[in-house]
Formats: C-alpha cells, sequence, structure tokens
C-alpha cells in the first residue's frame, strides 16, 4: 500500500476515534516486575521438568525443553512466598524462538493447589523460529471488579467480584511446552504484572447496558452516544470508502488480474501453482480467500431473567420493539436449562437507528462495499443468503443438516451422527434440495462447508461409541457384520479381544467397551470406514447437486489423522478452524499435499466496553489488528493454505449470544461501526496479499 494512503486512513480512523491508550499508560501505575532475569538472577532456584535453563543475556532466561515429559518446561517461585496481583489487570512477558521450529509456549499463573485446570489461569503465545511476541496472561477476567458478589447469568465473561484466580495469592509461575513432539530452545523477558482493575459497586451495578447494547459503566474511543453520532459515523465512514476504493488489480471475483492467466472454467476451483495450493476463479485468476464468517444483521442476546441488566428497553408497540424474539438455542451455559427464552437485538436495532427501516438492504450493500474497500473477497461460512446471493463478494455456502445420531458418542457440540443409517444421506438430499437454482451453479459460490466443528475425538473413539449404542444402531450391527466377516466365530473374536461374548447377539445387546489396546486394530478399523463413509457419502451427494463446486469439508476443530486422511481422500480443501497466533505450519499427516483453508480464528482485546476476548487474546485493538495481520500473512507463507476465514463480521453481545458466548472479536461493533485498526491492517494485507504469497519462500 502506498505511503499516503496508509496515512489518510490513520488520519479518517483519528477523526473518528481519537486512540486509546494502553490502560498501564493512562493510569500513572508502574508495572510491578516479578522477574528481571538480571545478572544477579540464580537459575538454580528454578524448577525444571525436562528441560534446562541458563541465562542468555542479562534481562533474559533460556529454556531448553525436551520431549519426554508431557509438559516439559519450569517453574519460577515467588521470592517472598507469593505475590500480591490485586490492583493489576495482565501478567506478560517476551517470548523469542531460539528454534528452528514453531514453539506454542504456554505461562500458569498459579495459586495454591493449583493443579492446571482450578486455581490458575493459563495462556499461551505461537512463536515462528527466530521471531518474538508477548506472552499476555490475564490475572482478572476483566477490567473491572466488583466490590462485593452479584450474581451475573448468560455470559461467558462479565465483571465479577472474584475471578478463577485469587490474585492476591499467586505463588508461582509455570512455563511449559505441551506435549511437545521435539525439542525447543526459546529465551523469556522480564515478567511484569500490568494494567489496572478498576473497583466498582455492586449496589449501583444494574442497569449495565444501554439503549445501544453497550456497557454503560466506561467510555472508549468509538462508542455511541446518540442516534446522530451513529449516522454521522456512517457518512464518515462513506467517504473513507471513497477514498479506498479497494485494491485495483483485481477483477469482479476479487482475482488477481496482474498475476498469470490460468485455464477459465466459469467456477471455482484449486491448482497448484509455483508450488503452491490456489483457488482459481471463474476467470483463470489466482484468487486467495481473505474473507469473514457470519455476515448478516442478526446478533440477538437473551433477556429473560435477566431484564434489569438492560437501561431502557423498548417498551411493547415502539418503533423498536420489533426486534424483540425468541430463542431456544443454547448448548451450554444459563440458558441451556432456562430455555426457550425472550430475545433482544441491539444489533438490528441499530441498524435501523442507522439506515432506516429498509436496513437490511442497505447494510447489505454497505457490506459489499466494504469487504471490497477493506480488501476482503470472501462471505465465508454462517452468513446470510439475502447478502451474499447479491452475487458482487463470492462466497462459500453452508450446509447443515439433521440425522439419526451415534448414541455412543459424545462431543462439545453434541453426539456425531450414524452414517450408516439411512437417515444421513435421505436428510443431505434434502436439505441439499435447497441449494438448488440457488448457490448451485453459481460462479460466485466458492464451495461448500457441510457441518461444523464434529465430535471425531480420538482414533478410536467412534468406534468405542458403536460398540456403547444399543443393540437397534445402525453403526453397531454394521460393526458387527465387519467383525462376523474377519473372525467368522464369537470365540476367535474374544481369543483377540479378550472378551467372554456368549454369541454374536450377546455382543450385539453388549454396551461394554473391549480393552483397547487388543482391540486396536478392528477399532481403527471401523473408525476408518465411518469417517470415510461421511466424507464420502456428501462428496457423492455433492457431486449430484453442484459438480462444479468445491468440498470444503466439515471445518475440523479436534481431529485425529485416520480422520483427517479420510477428509483428504474425499473433499476437494480441508478445511480448519485454528485458534493459534500462527498456521504457518499446518499441515496434513503423512505429507499429504493438498489444499487446506481455515474456516475459523479471531482475535479479541478489552478495551472498548466488552467483557471477553474470545479464544484467544490480544493486548488493546491495535495488537489485534497486528496479530490478525501476522496470522493472515503466516498463512499466506504455508504453501497448503488456501484462504482464512476471520470469525466474525460483527462483536457477539455484550451480555452474550444462548450459549453465553460474548466476544470482542467482530470488524464492526455492536452499532456497526468498523475498528479502524483491524480495517487498516486488513486493507494492508488485502492489498499485498497475492505478490506476497507468490513470492514468499
Amino acid at each position: 500500500m502506498k505511503k499516503h494512503r496508509i496515512a489518510a486512513a490513520l488520519i479518517v480512523s483519528l477523526t473518528l476515534f481519537p486512540m486509546a491508550l494502553p490502560s498501564s499508560a493512562t493510569d500513572g501505575r508502574q508495572p510491578l516486575t516479578l522477574f528481571d532475569f538480571g545478572a544477579s538472577f540464580e537459575t538454580s532456584t528454578v524448577a525444571t521438568s525436562d528441560a534446562r535453563v541458563s541465562l542468555a543475556a542479562p534481562g533474559r532466561l533460556r529454556i531448553e525443553t525436551g520431549h519426554e515429559a508431557p509438559w516439559p518446561g519450569v517453574t519460577l517461585k515467588a521470592p517472598d512466598g507469593q505475590w500480591n496481583l490485586s490492583s493489576y489487570e495482565t501478567l506478560r512477558f517476551e517470548v523469542i524462538n531460539r528454534g528452528d521450529e514453531t514453539v506454542t509456549v504456554n505461562c500458569r499463573v498459579d495459586n495454591p493447589g493449583a493443579d492446571g485446570t482450578n486455581h490458575c489461569v493459563t495462556d499461551n503465545v505461537t512463536v515462528a523460529p527466530g521471531a518474538s511476541e508477548t506472552l499476555n496472561v490475564r490475572v482478572f477476567p476483566v477490567p473491572w471488579r466488583l466490590d462485593a458478589p452479584l450474581e451475573l447469568v448468560g455470559m461467558r465473561a462479565a465483571p465479577t467480584h472474584a475471578g478463577k484466580l485469587d490474585p492476591a495469592n499467586v505463588t508461582q509461575l509455570v512455563i511449559f511446552v505441551n506435549q511437545p513432539k521435539r525439542d525447543h530452545a526459546f529465551e523469556i523477558g522480564p515478567i511484569r504484572a500490568g494494567g489496572r482493575i478498576e473497583v466498582l459497586d455492586a449496589s449501583t451495578f444494574l442497569p449495565f447496558i444501554d439503549e445501544f447494547g453497550q456497557y454503560i459503566h466506561k467510555d472508549w474511543p468509538g462508542k455511541t452516544h446518540s442516534t446522530n453520532e451513529l449516522i454521522a459515523r456512517g457518512q464518515t465512514e462513506e467517504r473513507d470508502m471513497e477514498t479506498h476504493a479497494g485494491p485495483q488489480d483485481r477483477n469482479q471475483y476479487g482475482g488477481w488480474l496482474a498475476g498469470p492467466q490460468l485455464k477459465a472454467t466459469g467456477f471455482f476451483r484449486v491448482q497448484k501453482h509455483q508450488g503452491k495450493w490456489w483457488l482459481v476463479d471463474p476467470a483463470g485468476r489466482l484468487f486467495w480467500s481473505h474473507g469473514i464468517d457470519c455476515v448478516g444483521t442478526g446478533n440477538a442476546t437473551p433477556i429473560s431473567n435477566r431484564e434489569t441488566y438492560f437501561k431502557d428497553l423498548p417498551p411493547e408497540g415502539s418503533p423498536f420493539a420489533r426486534f424483540y424474539g425468541s430463542g431456544s438455542w443454547a448448548p451450554h451455559g444459563y440458558y441451556k436449562d432456562h430455555s426457550p427464552y425472550r430475545t433482544y437485538d441491539f444489533s438490528r436495532a441499530n441498524l435501523q437507528r442507522k439506515y432506516g427501516k429498509d436496513f437490511e438492504q442497505l447494510f447489505a450493500e454497505r457490506t459489499h462495499r466494504r469487504f471490497k474497500s477493506w480488501g476482503i473477497n470472501t462471505i465465508a461460512n454462517w452468513s446470510d443468503e439475502s447478502i451474499y446471493l447479491m452475487r458482487k463478494t463470492p462466497y462459500t455456502a453452508t450446509i447443515g443438516f439433521e440425522s439419526r445420531r451415534l448414541e455412543g458418542s459424545e462431543g462439545y457440540w453434541g453426539k456425531f451422527y450414524d452414517v450408516f443409517d439411512p437417515s444421513f444421506r435421505q436428510q443431505l438430499r434434502n436439505r441439499l434440495v435447497r441449494e438448488k437454482d440457488r448457490t448451485a451453479n453459481d460462479p460466485w459460490c466458492i464451495g461448500y462447508f457441510v457441518h461444523n466443528e464434529l465430535s471425531w475425538g480420538d482414533d478410536t473413539s467412534l468406534a468405542v461409541a458403536a460398540l456403547a449404542s444399543l443393540a437397534d444402531q445402525p453403526a453397531k450391527k454394521v460393526f458387527i457384520e465387519d467383525l462376523k466377516t474377519k473372525y467368522e466365530t464369537i470365540a476367535k473374536l474374544n481369543e483377540v479381544w479378550g472378551t467372554d461374548h456368549a454369541s454374536w447377539e450377546a455382543l450385539l445387546r453388549s454396551q461394554t467397551a473391549p480393552d483397547r489396546q487388543k482391540a486396536l486394530a478392528d477399532l481403527h478399523a471401523f473408525y476408518d470406514k465411518t469417517a470415510r463413509t461421511y466424507f464420502e457419502t456428501i462428496r457423492d451427494e455433492l457431486r449430484k447437486l453442484a459438480p462444479h463446486h468445491l468440498y470444503l469439508g466439515c471445518r475440523f476443530a479436534w481431529v485425529n489423522d485416520i480422520a483427517a486422511r479420510a477428509a483428504a481422500d474425499f473433499c476437494d480443501i480441508v478445511s480448519y478452524n485454528r485458534y493459534t497466533y500462527s498456521v504457518e505450519d499446518l499441515k496434513l499427516p503423512d505429507g499429504i499435499d493438498m489444499p487446506l483453508i481455515i474456516g475459523e480464528f479471531h482475535f479479541g482485546a478489552l478495551d472498548r466496553g466488552m467483557f471477553h476476548t474470545g479464544l484467544r487474546s490480544t493486548d488493546s485493538q491495535q495488537h489485534r489488528a497486528d496479530t490478525y495481520a501476522t496470522y493472515v500473512r503466516s498463512a499466506l507463507r504455508n504453501p497448503s493454505v488456501v484462504g482464512t476465514h476471520w470469525f466474525q463480521y460483527k462483536d457477539q453481545a455484550t451480555t452474550g449470544r444462548g450459549d453465553g458466548e460474548n466476544y470482542q472479536i467482530g470488524f464492526i461493533d455492536i452499532c456497526d461501526t468498523p475498528y479502524p485498526e483491524i480495517v487498516a491492517k486488513a486493507r494492508e494485507v488485502g492489498n499485498s496479499m497475492y505478490p506476497y504469497r507468490l513470492n514468499a519462500d
């Protein structure tokens, strides 16, 4: 990007939102140094586990970890027995990777009795070879502490009287690598506590959400104070987008006009070009998917049993009462046991304030203009079809459907599907019919994600789950038929498994899992059959409906090598949701060479009135933006990755969605105001990504 364009972006950003200084710089408090690793530091005081330590230089401790212990690392005990960190928000230090492999370094802050789950908090940072990053651990969950207990429900994080850790009695820090497969060497800089915790009066805390859905007890750059301000910001953004029209070397799909001309098929496809995987757009131009998830207007939050949290909910019959609704989805959290529930959508209400009654169409049009201006070229998963079917920005389609579950299975989002039950294929067909004449055969459709973050478990889990199910479970019947074919008699099976089933019928009725080691080969075989049946069934049905579109997989969050290999055999692109700080080293098992795509990643910060950073935290909006750029460029350097999709377009509601997630993870806030820091970085990355990828070593 040209220097004068960067300067213009900063001028617009600063006009809209004066930049906030980090809290440690604004409250006058000096950081508290826990360890300075100076020349007088005694390395003999460091407890080690499969690790060696030495002073690398004044101010840095070198740690060399092995890979025999599950968590090799060091323990640094408080010199005087404990630290009182009650006034501090975070603990941080620099990590420099001195090895030749990427390393993820964890820091656990302990109270007495810490066991890795209880009486401690942990965070980590991933550092590329030769690079340095800051590891930041939140001592207290949010920057605000209540002076007395007050029950607040339905949120993953909120102002509270006490957190998971007692900051007044921190006794040690544990710095470690989690289950490494190789040795690592890294250095850590001085460890300091910083930031400031603001103590609030619990008796006057309620209500704490204003008419726009924002936190009341704090001001910040970019906060909306009136409808006039909301509208004025929209007008300023229009001028900003006129100044930043988007990259000029792109065709209508966002493909690279300045790059090579490849075969044009009229649809998106994948091709390896000069040793790197790429998407190729319908016109035959190189395309790399720089996208955002959850592009839509809705953002409802439950209000049942929480009406006192909100200052100005609209009265029934008023123009904004139309945004009341109801919900029932709550797989976790408070509303799991309080469903159905009433909701209010502050986000849609704010869009009506900003754009008027026809806000859906105006918001959709602005979204397409934003994406072009920001260098974003993909509307990704979970997005509104009313927006992506305008066919102004390439998109990925989302396919979800329900069928019979494998009852013996378990997982964070629910049980796995029984892929051997006829309902699996039939319900998939029924769902795909809805895409006929909509996304199927649409050149703007990159391809289809089917399902999300399934419970793949370990490489025996689905086979064990089949055996743990009732006798009428189709997967169990198929497994037992396979065993009959292999062993012929139950006696031969019993001999290998160390079991005493009286007959095959007895095995069908049994819900007891065998010894995993003795049955390992059979468990692996059936797990592989299950995974391959899953992917093959979906691949075949997609080919019937949409033969020109890409099958993008199921967005792995937790996966083992058997499932990943099965995906590679049937998907066009294998998808991962990867909440890390880098994906430069992400690859498929066994050196499988095929394209990958990141379905979700994000970073959040707590300097703009939100309560939870999401799954990966940063110190500020500028740090969040910088980390975003670092992550996307790590993917651009990975020869297999053909795109990254940020989760999500707008911040989640301050008071959470149905399962309590209330993450500060948006490109825009709840008032439809873009965060200027991350927009500037997206433009910087988007403008340069094609030559950057082509020329990266």
